[in-house]
């Protein structure tokens, strides 16, 4: 017992590893419980610990499936890689991007000096899911959904016992696994909280994720400091044009004292949460937040949005004046590029522009022109509060709706 008191981390776990694979014991206290767990299913599917594995794509065609269906998160990670890369930059660690089933679809640069695995690794397609790499960082969260940390020796695979792991989970507005984030060091263990930095661009990446499907949605922004606001430590729901809460973040979730994705967001309504309807909220300032008060009792500084098409600007709180910096730009919606939207109309042609301020639009239809608040809000509901599909339905532009909303 001495000289195992006495020995370094690696010769413990090495020594674990020899006591589970050889002689069945359990590894108590020398991995945690999610390696563990992950050791104990890539057992059961008979997989050999000293066996060589390859980082090998899946099939091209499968590989661009991947890309195509996940465009809207991989465009969120672009936004950050840039500054993922730079933060990492001489910590010689790398970060990649894999979908809900651990492909691959984004990497950081790679190839140095010291790395052998991971330039083969981090390539567009790599399958890194449990059945097919074993124990890894990105295999476990695609498996469970939970951020974990594998080092060294906790890989189940000992030919990848360099590496040296951390991912998070990334998800949708439905609270569903929308993709893994992974910092990777070859050779070295980690020399800062892998955990933290890998937890706080995963929340970075899934902010924008949630705001490019929140085009109809009014985006509450609140947290108990303003500092917070503009970071991804601010607290994010979606909320409907009958004031239901459609999604929040997981900052928000706590905050709220409720769980991300749980089953009831659906029937939240603002009211019930901050204390404050609808349309104050839409009318909130812009830049400058407000206080309200949590049904908790807390405290929370908030402002409110309406997120652009194309993510560079907020569309204007209803009720709001348009600033006129703001009011003249009306390329929001119509600037080309590829749609983050996949509700949205399918001819970009017929895409109206943002009404931002009171810029001309074409004659209203009849259908319209005789028509009053009742009907608008009975297509809102067909349409379950979805603005562009009940402005299509009508055949007029978003803007049209919203002021009559406002009874202009």
């Amino acid at each position: 017992m001495q000289s195992l008191f006495f020995s370094t981390p690696a010769d413990r776990l090495a020594r674990a590893r020899q006591r589970y694979f050889e002689e069945g014991e359990l590894p108590s206290g020398a991995v945690s419980d999610a390696v563990y767990q992950s050791w104990a299913r890539c057992q059961r599917q008979k997989q050999d610990p000293l066996g060589k594995i390859e980082f090998q794509p899946v099939s091209a065609s499968r590989a661009q499936l991947a890309l195509q269906k996940n465009h809207l998160l991989r465009d969120a990670w672009l936004a950050e890689a840039a500054e993922i890369n730079a933060v990492l930059g001489a910590t010689l660690c790398g970060a990649m991007l894999t979908d809900p089933s651990g492909v691959l679809i984004g990497a950081t640069e790679t190839g140095r000096t010291h790395e052998k695995i991971t330039p083969v690794a981090h390539r567009i397609g790599v399958n890194f899911s449990e059945e097919v790499l074993g124990t890894t960082a990105p295999g476990i969260v695609a498996r469970t959904g939970q951020a974990v940390c594998v080092q060294g020796g906790e890989h189940y695979f000992a030919s990848v016992s360099a590496m040296h792991c951390a991912a998070a989970p990334i998800r949708d507005i439905h609270g569903n696994l929308a993709g893994v984030l992974n910092l990777s060091s070859e050779d070295r263990a980690f020399n800062f909280d892998a955990a933290t930095v890998v937890g706080l661009y995963a929340t970075s990446i899934e902010n924008r994720l949630l705001l490019s499907r929140s085009h109809d949605y009014l985006v509450v922004r609140f947290q108990i400091s303003p500092a917070l606001l503009d970071t991804p430590m601010a607290g994010l729901m979606g909320v409907d044009m009958q004031g239901k809460i459609v999604w929040k973040n997981a900052v928000a979730a706590r905050l709220l004292g409720t769980l991300a994705g749980d089953a009831q967001t659906a029937v939240l309504a603002v009211d019930d949460v901050l204390q404050s309807s609808f349309a104050k909220l839409a009318s909130l300032p812009l830049r400058d937040p407000a206080l309200l008060r949590l049904s908790n009792g807390l405290q929370v500084h908030a402002r409110c949005q309406w997120p652009a098409r194309d993510m560079r600007y907020p569309v204007l709180a209803l009720g709001l004046p348009a600033p006129a910096a703001v009011a003249q730009d009306t390329s929001l919606e119509a600037a080309p590029g590829p749609r983050s939207d996949t509700t949205t109309d399918a001819n970009p042609a017929s895409s109206e522009p943002a009404e931002l301020g009171e810029p001309s639009e074409p004659s209203e239809p009849a259908s319209l022109r005789d028509a009053d608040a009742d009907l608008i809000a009975k297509t809102l509901k067909e349409c379950a509060g979805n603005v562009s599909a009940a402005a299509r339905k009508l055949r007029v532009s978003r803007g049209l709706i919203y002021r009559r909303i406002q009874g202009a």
